[in-house]
């Protein structure tokens, strides 16, 4: 719709996410890394922040999380056929349909708070996290629409600065208020800390529809210009068509949310169970919150890689959904092949670098609250799994498969529930089980969802090239890591140890994918800037 007389290609998609996710994750990593430093927000702090926050992923993945992937594909398939008239009615249908149902979440999410943090996460505390949060479900659902709609014209720019913007307001509002409420009790800073992403969504919400209305005139020449297609259904069909599409691509965000819901009810609980013979009253209470808040502590760490991966999973669904309404089935499988490799050589350094460094850098990143090394390295092999499934989601979404994700979620979820119910009550695994638990569930959703996007869309995936390679690089990049660490630590502090080993490490990592030849030629001119170097 947006007037573009060359159009973006894959690739540079790709990257202009990748950015935008990049900054999204660090300025996100930071003003935790902060907030969880003051003094009395540190573990406590994090666990009731994440009791709140993951009842409004719940409720925001029911709402709005599918919303950009199905108007971004419905979009796509009318401009592939030159309907773009078309795609303007899904946009304003969608507008109303979700501004609607947004509203009505938050509303559950406000009035319920108190039913909820009682006797759903045994936490009572976390009542006013949750009801500070819940206007933020209206403004995303409805900035979720407009990111959809550009999206599905290959144009980023909404999603990528919205979502920039969005996190620098939320980072910086959420460290002024938690300094300002030091001395408070930390249930209450934990309030303060999600009042910040409500402020921010709105802000981010206003600026989206400020870029809509400096594209209107394009939009309204691209649809005077079009030929003449007969419009398809009235309103409430394309509503339903809508509701039909993103129901299912939701449902992926659903299940992994209500995973984490369990994961925190059979934590939390498990916890107690396990801890009930040496704690009691109000100790065991607030041992079993603070156990939580070091788990989540890691979640952010485990997350930040993830950011880069997020761009494939995003950029395929338009893409391959496009290719596929044309029946071009060697552009779609050359796009998923070509990001199945990019997630494995970001995925895997990611994961064992974690496995190598896990204490070093907890003790960088949260000097005052250092706790969690052993539960840091045992969540890391998640990394791998989590990306290689976002990536294929993104694949089965474009692909028409949308159930599949949700499934393949709901398989591992459930084989994580059983799994957490059993280990973490345990005295002897107590909060260790939880990990043993997320990988579990990581992998059969990568293993489920892989066996389905074969089956319909096989491709050649060389396991030397996509794993073996890969992992090689990583063990010897690791092992760099570990030594260069204990050899620095002889030197200088653990920061800097930490830091200039961690890039030692990448350097010996990116030469290591030079020698043993991953990438084609072909597949290193696709990469811009970096491409070229790699060829020479």
């Amino acid at each position: 719709m947006v007037k573009n007389k060359k159009a973006p290609t894959f690739i540079k998609n790709v990257i202009a996410i990748v950015f935008a996710q990049f900054v999204v994750k660090i300025l996100g990593f930071v003003y935790r890394m902060v907030i969880t430093n003051i003094d009395g927000f540190g573990d406590m702090g994090n666990g009731y922040y994440n009791f709140g926050f993951q009842i409004y992923t719940l409720l925001l993945a029911i709402s709005s999380i599918g919303i950009p992937n199905a108007i971004s594909k419905l979009v796509s398939e009318r401009c592939a056929l030159d309907d773009y008239k078309g795609a303007m009615r899904i946009f304003r249908v969608a507008l109303v349909l979700f501004t609607i149902v947004g509203s009505v979440f938050a509303a559950i999410m406000f009035f319920g708070a108190q039913f909820i943090a009682t006797n759903i996460l045994d936490a009572p505390p976390a009542v006013h996290t949750i009801r500070v949060l819940s206007p933020a479900l209206i403004f995303v659902s409805v900035s979720s629409v407009v990111r959809g709609f550009f999206a599905g014209q290959h144009n980023m720019k909404a999603t990528n600065t919205s979502q920039v913007l969005e996190q620098f307001l939320k980072s910086l509002s959420t460290i002024l208020i938690v300094m300002a409420m030091v001395g408070q009790k930390p249930e209450y800073m934990a309030a303060g800390a999600t009042l910040a992403t409500t402020i921010s969504t709105l802000l981010s919400c206003l600026y989206l529809f400020t870029f809509y209305a400096f594209n209107k005139k394009d939009i309204k020449e691209k649809i005077s210009a079009a030929p003449a297609i007969k419009i398809q259904g009235s309103g409430p069909k394309i509503a339903k068509m809508i509701l039909w599409v993103s129901i299912p691509i939701s449902l992926g965000a659903i299940v992994a949310s209500l995973n984490r819901i369990v994961d925190i009810v059979t934590v939390v609980r498990g916890v107690k169970i396990a801890l009930s013979g040496v704690l009691s009253g109000e100790a065991l209470e607030n041992e079993a919150v603070r156990l939580s808040g070091i788990l989540s502590k890691t979640d952010v760490l485990i997350n930040l890689p993830l950011a880069i991966n997020t761009a494939f999973s995003t950029v395929l669904v338009p893409t391959v959904a496009g290719a596929l309404a044309v029946k071009d089935y060697a552009t779609a499988r050359e796009k998923i092949s070509f990001s199945l490799l990019i997630s494995t050589i970001v995925a895997l350094p990611c994961t064992i670098g974690y496995m190598a460094l896990s204490g070093p850098i907890l003790q960088t990143i949260y000097p005052n609250y250092s706790e969690g090394a052993l539960l840091f390295t045992m969540v890391a092999p998640t990394v791998f799994f989590s990306a290689m499934s976002q990536t294929i989601y993104g694949s089965l979404q474009g692909m028409g498969k949308i159930f599949v994700p949700a499934l393949s979620v709901l398989c591992g979820g459930i084989l994580k529930v059983i799994l957490n119910l059993v280990l973490i009550p345990i005295p002897e695994i107590n909060i260790y089980g939880a990990p043993i638990g997320s990988i579990v569930c990581q992998a059969t959703a990568f293993f489920i969802s892989y066996y389905v996007l074969q089956k319909n869309l096989p491709m050649k995936l060389s396991f030397s090239k996509y794993f073996l390679k890969p992992f090689f690089a990583a063990v010897v990049m690791g092992g760099v890591a570990l030594f260069a660490h204990k050899l620095l630590l002889g030197f200088t502090g653990n920061a800097v140890a930490t830091v200039v080993s961690i890039g030692a490490a990448g350097v010996v990592y990116v030469v290591m994918i030079g020698i043993l030849g991953i990438f084609s030629r072909e597949e290193l001119s696709t990469l811009p800037i970096i491409g070229k170097k790699f060829k020479k």
